[in-house]
This record gives C-alpha cells, structure tokens and sequence, in this order.
C-alpha cells in the first residue's frame, strides 16, 4: 500500500483557504461550458521557436482532456525570414502585404512543413513524470484550405500570395468529432494544384467561420520594447475598427485585431487576443472570471437585462454580503421570487455582476429604486452607473417622473447622481405606510 505524507494544517482551529482548490471551484462553470465547444486557437512562428512552447503544448493538451474540439493555426514567419536569410534573400513587403516569388514559396513549404512536425511530435510526447503522461492525442493536417492568388494589386504581381478561397469544414467537422486535433498550416491549394502562402490570422478566422466555432484565439507576441498602452480587456468590434484608424499598432497584433473583428461580424461570438509570452495566459483566459487578454465581441461582453427565476441564487449570492452589514434589507428567497420581474441584472458567464430593482407607484408618478447592488469584485467599472441609467430609462418609458431611493450607507453616492434629500412625507402613501423606523433610511429623490 502506497503511503502519503501527513500534512498538518498550521492552525487546526483555523483552516486556511486553499489557492489551488479556490481556483478548480472558480474554474468549474467554464470546464463545463467548454466540453464539447469548438475552439480555433492561432499562433506564430514564434511560439513553436521559443523555448517554452512544450509549456504551451501542454496546456493545448489540458484543453483536449477537458472534452475541446480544437483546430490548431500556426505561422511559421520567423523560420521563413530564416531559409530566406540563408539563401541571401528576404521576403518583400508591399502596402503590407507579403510578395511570395518561387524561391519564397520553396521557403514557405519548407518551414510550414518542419513547424508541422514539431507540433505533432510534441503533441505525440508520452514521457512518465511529465504533464503529457499518458496520453494520446491524434493530430491531422492536410488540404482543407482552398485559396486564390491575391493578383496583381496597384501593379505589384503579388505571385504565390493568396487568401483563403474555402475551407473544408465537412471534413473538419468529421476529424474532429472523432476526437482529433485538426492542424492548419498557413497554406492553400487551388484546384489547378498550385500552392499559395496564406495568412495565419486570415486562416484562423475563416476556419473559425466555416465551424461556427464558439471561439477564436489568437496568440499574440508582445514586443518587450513597444511602448503601447496595453488593450482594453473588452472590446466591441466598432472599437477595434476605431482602434485600427487612429492608433498605430505593430503589423501583427494589428492583422489579429482586424480578423477578429472580422470574425465577430460573421457570427463568432467571442475572440480572444491572449499575449503568448504570459505563462499560463491561455488557461487563465479560459478559466478565470476576469481572464488575461482582450475579448472581442459583436455584442457588449458583459449583458445587461431583465432578470430570470433562474437568476434568483445569483442575486442572493450578490445581495447576502450587503444584507449582512446592513446597506440593504434582507430579502427571502419566497419575495425574490415573486418579484424576480422587478429586477434587472448584469451577467458575466454566468456570474450576477450588479442588480437593481424598480418598483413603480403609478398614481403618484414616482418609482423606488432598490437592491441596487454590485459584487465586490466588479466595483469600478461604472456598473453600478449604467444600471441607475437603465432603471431611469425604464422609469420614463413608464411615464415616472421622479425616482427614489431609501438608503442607511450610499447616500453620497447617490447624491453624487442628481439625488436630493427629502422627507418622509414625498414618499408614496403605500411607501410611507412601509416604512421601518427602526432602520432609519435616507430618502433620496431624482427628478427624471
């Protein structure tokens, strides 16, 4: 029999919280939301060049375990300029784009195919003792890109450089249902047998398209010497095509921005931009609330609306920490339930960010405004803001002309929004009649 090491804990009487078991709790909604989702996951030649790749490789793994589709895009521009480099030659540029002549695409076929190899004999590691242990992971490439040369564009013949005609998704679709990790290298066939250099970027978005792929991920290089504002975490693709216009952003992170955008106007819900460089950035994208890169999303990430019975734990989840230091009044989960059509929420992948509540008095043409409550973690980010301006904008579609509030605690935060005092005799009768005493509330009123 196998023995373990007793682990004493440094204070019986006072456990400790435990990092590890807290972040496998936080992670559980998303390894359940994930199973069985198809992810397009893009990287550079870089990553497969730098040092830590098995690191990456291994996580790429972790994802497959977890029950991910996954279709892998690499680059290979590093080991390109290389070949190219040996034989004294380089890859030209022109208005951005690349100029593949023959002696390029023998360097493009070279390097696409030796990036293969490595991918698929890290993917193929089985060693004891390592985070590949035991397993098994089939990986295929092959022909399911069909592009089209790009031409002759203000004159320049762009030769062997083309964009992405069609991509096979019948097959994919069929590799992948049989548990295999689909490689794209970034190549392209035609009918007539030619082979055309392709984006990595504008491959990754096309699969992601073609699959109606639930993400599309791109790995990204941070230049250690840009000088940059790091991006927004959330980003809406309108944002990213004023981001494009008035900023300038190095080639590559810009061609990932713009096929992302790409990708969300043609149905991809959500696009991920996680710098590569970050260790663990991709599974803490994936896996945590707050993530670690930029998202980018045809709709706002975080969704405001009317609240659902099923929201009811949420909302007591929010609400209990206010409730026990007395800013708000504690509410049974029988009332919520009941009233669950008052309340509007904020939601992040499951998780209530902030909640409030509008009770109408019609006859006197005013509202209270309640439970507006936001969780502690998300405080800062004007969710508390746009759930007052929401709730005034359902108040004056009701033909409200006047909005209160009781409080013990937030009374500046309030008047600091255009709420002034008042007594108790502006209330609503109903309200009035209400009224605990014993809590001795503030009341607050806005003109709307």
């Amino acid at each position: 029999m196998t023995t373990r090491p007793h682990r004493s804990r440094p204070d019986d009487t006072q456990p400790t919280r435990d990092p590890f078991v807290d972040w496998v709790r936080e992670a559980t909604p998303y390894i359940h939301a994930h199973r069985g989702r198809t992810f397009v996951i893009a990287f550079g030649g870089e990553a497969v060049a730098d040092a830590r790749f098995p690191e990456l490789v291994h996580d790429i793994a972790l994802l497959h375990g977890l029950g991910i589709r996954l279709v892998l895009v690499h680059g290979a521009r590093p080991q390109i300029e290389q070949r190219l480099r040996d034989q004294g030659a380089e890859l030209r540029y022109v208005n951005g784009l690349r100029v593949t002549d023959d002696r390029a695409l023998a360097c493009v076929k070279e390097a696409a195919g030796m990036v293969r190899v490595e991918i698929e004999a890290l993917l193929s590691l089985g060693l004891a003792n390592s985070p590949m242990a035991g397993v098994r992971i089939p990986v295929v490439s092959g022909n399911f890109v069909a592009a089209r040369p790009l031409g002759v564009i203000d004159g320049v013949d762009y030769a062997h450089t083309g964009s992405v005609r069609r991509v096979d998704q019948r097959t994919l679709r069929t590799l992948l249902d049989q548990g295999m990790v689909a490689l794209m290298p970034p190549l392209g066939y035609s009918p007539t047998g030619e082979v055309f250099n392709l984006s990595a970027a504008d491959v990754a978005r096309s699969a992601a398209v073609a699959l109606g792929a639930d993400k599309l991920i791109f790995l990204t290089e941070c230049a250690e010497t840009s000088q940059r504002p790091p991006l927004a975490p959330n980003l809406l693709a309108r944002d990213v095509d004023v981001l494009l216009a008035n900023e300038t952003l190095p080639d590559e992170l810009a061609t990932c921005l713009r096929a992302g955008a790409e990708a969300c106007r043609h149905g991809i819900r959500r696009v991920h931009l996680v710098e590569r460089g970050e260790p663990g950035a991709l599974l803490r994208e994936l896996f945590t609330h707050d993530g670690s890169g930029t998202l980018i999303s045809a709709e706002p990430y975080e969704d405001l609306r009317p609240a659902r019975i099923d929201d009811v734990t949420g909302i007591l989840e929010l609400l209990r920490p206010m409730e026990e230091r007395g800013v708000l009044v504690r509410r049974s989960r029988e009332r919520l339930e009941t009233e669950i059509e008052r309340f509007h929420i904020t939601e992040r992948d499951g998780l209530v960010t902030a909640c409030a509540a509008l009770y109408p008095y019609p006859s006197d043409d005013m509202a209270e405004l309640a439970c507006l409550a936001v969780h502690q973690d998300y405080r800062g980010g004007r969710r508390g803001e746009r759930l007052l301006e929401h709730i005034e904008g359902l108040a004056r579609a009701q033909g409200i002309r006047r909005l209160f509030v009781l409080t013990t605690q937030t009374a500046h935060w309030f008047q600091e929004r255009g709420f002034q005092p008042a007594g108790l005799d502006a209330l609503p009768m109903e309200k009035r009649a209400l009224y605990n005493f014993q809590r001795n509330s503030k009341v607050f009123i806005k003109p709307l």
